[in-house]
Protein backbone atom coordinates (compact mmCIF):
# COMPACT_ATOMS: atom_id res chain seq x y z
CA UNK A 1 0.00 0.00 0.00
CA UNK A 2 0.95 3.33 -1.25
CA UNK A 3 1.95 5.82 2.04
CA UNK A 4 0.28 3.40 4.25
CA UNK A 5 1.75 5.47 7.57
CA UNK A 6 0.43 8.38 5.93
CA UNK A 7 -3.03 7.28 5.29
CA UNK A 8 -3.13 5.92 9.39
CA UNK A 9 -1.58 9.48 10.56
CA UNK A 10 -4.73 11.41 8.20
CA UNK A 11 -7.62 9.37 9.95
CA UNK A 12 -5.84 10.02 13.09
CA UNK A 13 -5.89 13.93 12.43
CA UNK A 14 -9.54 13.40 11.02
CA UNK A 15 -10.64 12.36 14.11
CA UNK A 16 -8.92 15.13 16.10
CA UNK A 17 -10.02 17.78 13.73
CA UNK A 18 -14.01 16.58 14.55
CA UNK A 19 -13.40 15.92 18.19
CA UNK A 20 -11.94 19.40 18.67
CA UNK A 21 -15.29 20.67 16.22
CA UNK A 22 -13.27 22.24 13.52
CA UNK A 23 -15.19 20.67 11.35
CA UNK A 24 -18.58 19.15 10.87
CA UNK A 25 -20.12 15.65 9.57
CA UNK A 26 -18.29 14.83 6.18
CA UNK A 27 -17.30 18.49 5.67
CA UNK A 28 -13.18 19.09 5.45
CA UNK A 29 -9.93 17.53 4.76
CA UNK A 30 -7.10 16.57 4.74
CA UNK A 31 -3.69 15.65 3.06
CA UNK A 32 -0.15 14.74 3.02
CA UNK A 33 2.75 14.94 0.65
CA UNK A 34 5.36 12.54 0.44
CA UNK A 35 7.82 13.46 -3.08
CA UNK A 36 5.10 13.55 -5.94
CA UNK A 37 2.63 11.78 -4.17
CA UNK A 38 -0.21 13.29 -1.99
CA UNK A 39 -2.49 10.85 0.58
CA UNK A 40 -5.94 12.78 0.52
CA UNK A 41 -9.10 12.44 2.18
CA UNK A 42 -11.65 10.59 0.44
CA UNK A 43 -15.51 12.55 -0.50
CA UNK A 44 -18.35 11.91 1.35
CA UNK A 45 -16.96 9.54 4.23
CA UNK A 46 -17.54 9.94 7.49
CA UNK A 47 -14.22 9.80 9.62
CA UNK A 48 -15.13 7.38 12.23
CA UNK A 49 -14.98 4.93 9.45
CA UNK A 50 -12.30 5.57 7.85
CA UNK A 51 -9.83 2.96 6.57
CA UNK A 52 -6.47 3.41 4.98
CA UNK A 53 -7.37 2.04 1.83
CA UNK A 54 -10.19 4.55 1.71
CA UNK A 55 -7.69 7.06 1.79
CA UNK A 56 -6.72 8.22 -1.95
CA UNK A 57 -3.67 8.76 -2.97
CA UNK A 58 -3.07 11.24 -6.14
CA UNK A 59 -0.13 12.40 -7.95
CA UNK A 60 0.64 16.32 -8.45
CA UNK A 61 -1.77 16.26 -11.52
CA UNK A 62 -4.54 15.38 -9.11
CA UNK A 63 -4.52 11.85 -10.82
CA UNK A 64 -5.83 9.05 -8.65
CA UNK A 65 -2.68 6.38 -8.31
CA UNK A 66 -4.89 4.47 -5.24
CA UNK A 67 -7.66 4.15 -3.44
CA UNK A 68 -11.31 3.47 -3.10
CA UNK A 69 -12.91 6.00 -3.25
CA UNK A 70 -12.89 9.61 -4.99
CA UNK A 71 -11.24 12.43 -3.40
CA UNK A 72 -11.78 15.16 -1.84
CA UNK A 73 -13.39 17.41 -3.78
CA UNK A 74 -10.73 20.20 -2.64
CA UNK A 75 -8.11 18.67 -4.35
CA UNK A 76 -7.35 21.63 -6.69
CA UNK A 77 -6.69 23.97 -3.85
CA UNK A 78 -4.44 21.19 -1.37
CA UNK A 79 -2.41 20.94 -5.17
CA UNK A 80 -2.36 24.58 -5.40
CA UNK A 81 -0.75 24.70 -1.51
CA UNK A 82 1.81 22.32 -2.50
CA UNK A 83 2.83 23.76 -5.57
CA UNK A 84 3.28 26.96 -3.79
CA UNK A 85 4.69 26.59 -0.79
CA UNK A 86 7.18 24.01 1.03
CA UNK A 87 4.11 22.48 2.82
CA UNK A 88 3.92 19.04 3.02
CA UNK A 89 0.36 19.19 4.97
CA UNK A 90 -2.78 20.86 4.29
CA UNK A 91 -5.60 20.81 6.77
CA UNK A 92 -9.10 22.19 5.62
CA UNK A 93 -11.62 22.54 8.50
CA UNK A 94 -14.81 24.39 8.71
CA UNK A 95 -14.76 25.87 12.13
CA UNK A 96 -17.92 27.98 13.35
CA UNK A 97 -15.53 31.18 14.73
CA UNK A 98 -13.44 31.06 11.44
CA UNK A 99 -16.25 31.01 8.96
CA UNK A 100 -18.09 33.52 10.86
CA UNK A 101 -15.59 36.09 10.67
CA UNK A 102 -14.82 35.14 6.94
CA UNK A 103 -18.08 37.00 6.38
CA UNK A 104 -17.49 40.22 8.04
CA UNK A 105 -14.00 41.08 7.03
CA UNK A 106 -11.08 40.61 4.29
CA UNK A 107 -8.47 39.71 6.72
CA UNK A 108 -8.54 38.42 10.80
CA UNK A 109 -8.07 41.55 13.49
CA UNK A 110 -5.26 41.41 15.10
CA UNK A 111 -6.75 40.92 18.36
CA UNK A 112 -3.96 38.81 19.25
CA UNK A 113 -0.29 37.88 18.61
CA UNK A 114 -0.78 34.46 18.43
CA UNK A 115 -1.84 35.24 14.56
CA UNK A 116 2.24 35.37 14.27
CA UNK A 117 1.95 32.01 13.97
CA UNK A 118 -0.11 32.15 10.46
CA UNK A 119 2.69 34.92 9.21
CA UNK A 120 0.58 37.75 10.77
CA UNK A 121 -3.39 38.50 9.52
CA UNK A 122 -5.19 35.94 8.08
CA UNK A 123 -6.56 36.85 4.54
CA UNK A 124 -9.97 36.19 3.53
CA UNK A 125 -9.91 35.08 -0.46
CA UNK A 126 -13.36 35.74 -2.40
CA UNK A 127 -15.93 33.30 -2.39
CA UNK A 128 -15.92 30.91 -5.19
CA UNK A 129 -18.34 27.69 -5.43
CA UNK A 130 -16.00 24.55 -3.64
CA UNK A 131 -13.97 22.93 -4.97
CA UNK A 132 -13.37 25.26 -8.22
CA UNK A 133 -10.36 26.05 -10.03
CA UNK A 134 -11.66 29.59 -9.24
CA UNK A 135 -11.54 29.34 -5.59
CA UNK A 136 -8.05 27.69 -5.37
CA UNK A 137 -6.73 30.96 -7.59
CA UNK A 138 -8.31 33.12 -5.12
CA UNK A 139 -6.78 30.95 -2.46
CA UNK A 140 -3.75 31.41 -4.65
CA UNK A 141 -3.57 35.36 -3.83
CA UNK A 142 -4.49 35.57 0.08
CA UNK A 143 -2.19 33.19 0.83
CA UNK A 144 1.20 35.00 -0.21
CA UNK A 145 3.95 34.88 2.98
CA UNK A 146 1.07 32.94 5.26
CA UNK A 147 0.07 29.84 6.50
CA UNK A 148 -3.48 30.33 6.40
CA UNK A 149 -6.10 31.21 4.63
CA UNK A 150 -10.03 32.00 5.47
CA UNK A 151 -12.11 31.59 2.21
CA UNK A 152 -15.64 33.60 2.15
CA UNK A 153 -18.82 32.06 3.47
CA UNK A 154 -16.67 28.51 3.88
CA UNK A 155 -14.07 27.56 6.14
CA UNK A 156 -10.46 27.95 6.61
CA UNK A 157 -7.18 26.25 5.43
CA UNK A 158 -3.80 25.85 7.39
CA UNK A 159 -1.09 23.91 6.25
CA UNK A 160 2.85 22.97 8.25
CA UNK A 161 5.69 20.57 7.86
CA UNK A 162 3.88 18.21 9.16
CA UNK A 163 0.02 17.56 10.08
CA UNK A 164 0.82 18.97 13.78
CA UNK A 165 1.88 22.11 12.50
CA UNK A 166 -0.79 22.70 10.42
CA UNK A 167 -3.55 20.98 12.81
CA UNK A 168 -1.99 23.19 15.65
CA UNK A 169 -2.48 26.60 13.07
CA UNK A 170 -5.91 25.69 12.44
CA UNK A 171 -6.36 25.66 16.13
CA UNK A 172 -5.36 28.56 17.57
CA UNK A 173 -6.92 30.41 14.19
CA UNK A 174 -10.13 29.05 15.34
CA UNK A 175 -9.11 29.95 18.95
CA UNK A 176 -8.01 33.75 17.62
CA UNK A 177 -11.29 34.34 15.47
CA UNK A 178 -13.79 33.21 18.67
CA UNK A 179 -11.92 35.68 20.72
CA UNK A 180 -12.42 38.44 18.21
CA UNK A 181 -16.35 37.50 17.85
CA UNK A 182 -17.33 37.30 21.16
CA UNK A 183 -15.04 40.58 22.38
CA UNK A 184 -17.31 42.51 19.71
CA UNK A 185 -20.41 40.92 21.37
CA UNK A 186 -19.40 43.20 23.98
CA UNK A 187 -17.84 46.38 22.28
CA UNK A 188 -14.91 47.20 20.55
CA UNK A 189 -11.98 45.11 20.87
CA UNK A 190 -8.69 46.63 20.94
CA UNK A 191 -6.59 45.49 17.85
CA UNK A 192 -2.59 45.52 18.21
CA UNK A 193 -0.68 47.74 15.75
CA UNK A 194 1.36 46.61 13.44
CA UNK A 195 4.25 47.47 14.94
CA UNK A 196 3.01 45.67 18.42
CA UNK A 197 2.62 42.58 15.77
CA UNK A 198 6.21 43.04 14.48
CA UNK A 199 7.84 42.58 18.11
CA UNK A 200 6.20 39.42 17.99
CA UNK A 201 6.57 38.21 14.88
CA UNK A 202 10.22 37.23 14.96
CA UNK A 203 9.37 35.49 18.58
CA UNK A 204 6.46 33.10 17.19
CA UNK A 205 7.07 33.64 13.43
CA UNK A 206 8.86 29.66 13.80
CA UNK A 207 6.53 28.54 16.49
CA UNK A 208 4.79 25.77 15.40
CA UNK A 209 7.24 24.78 12.18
Amino acid sequence: MLLESQRREIIDYCLKMAAEDLTVGTSGNISVRVGDLVAITPSGVDYDVLTPELISVIDLDGTVVEGERKPSTEVPMHLLVYRETDATAVIHTHPVYATVVSTLVDETPCIHYMLALHGGPVRVAPYAPFGSDELAEHVRTAMVDRHAVLMQNHGATTWGDSLHSAFSRSLYLEWVCRVWVTARQIGDPRILSSDEMGVVMGKLGSYGK
